[in-house]
């Protein structure tokens, strides 16, 4: 997607307090969560970072967080734009995918491709039924300064607020019948989700 100077990021820093470890290295039909999102969006992308405080996989770019003390998603994204920045990449946008989301179609990428050249946001989130998801974003860099500031000097940590803060548009998904944004949160939920690969066989 270099026509559209956009890199791939999976933010995979997450502390899973509810499941009890690191969701990224959980398996679900023989694949970590992680390698199910990467193995959907890399045909898609010339370059994809990973935000995550350990090595999961090899052959991908794997970053840090760019302050220490797992703040949150935010610090992933700075860490990617600041990657951009450090690496001399071209990109202008990013657009962020959460480890724990195996059944997103990836359809939205194009939706994010399309909107980055209308020039009337720097921020989209996708949105269904009402429900904004919140990490599957597109995130302009001219963002950069202005979240580095609310990080670190203003404390800002939730990305609901600091969206709701700058502004954000949203592109509506639709679907009928499974969840395309169900996220993997408890071991419960893992195993919805093999009942839900069952159904999709």
């Amino acid at each position: 997607m270099s026509e559209n100077n956009i890199l791939g990021v999976v933010l995979a820093g997450g502390k899973s307090k509810r499941f009890g470890k690191d969701k990224s290295k959980v398996k679900l039909n023989g694949k970590i969560l992680l390698e199910h999102t990467l193995d959907k969006i890399k045909s898609k992308f010339n370059t994809i970072v990973i935000v995550s405080n350990s090595r999961i996989v090899k052959d991908y770019i794997v970053i840090k967080d760019c302050i220490d003390g797992q703040l949150g998603p935010l610090v992933g994204v700075l860490s990617a734009m600041k990657w951009i920045k450090e690496n001399n990449y071209s990109e202008e946008w990013v657009i962020t995918f959460p480890c724990d989301t195996p059944f997103f179609n990836i359809s939205i990428i194009d939706k994010f491709a399309e909107v980055s050249k209308l020039n009337d946001s720097l921020l989209y989130f996708v949105k269904s039924k009402e429900k904004r998801h919140n990490i599957f974003g597109l995130w302009s860099l001219k963002l950069i300064k202005t979240l580095e500031k609310d990080i670190i000097e203003h404390k800002h940590r939730k990305v609901e607020e600091w969206a709701n803060k700058i502004g954000v548009k949203t592109i509506n998904i639709s679907y009928k019948e499974i969840d395309p944004f169900f996220n993997i949160n408890t071991k419960e939920d893992l195993v919805k989700a093999e009942k839900i690969l069952k159904m999709q066989k």
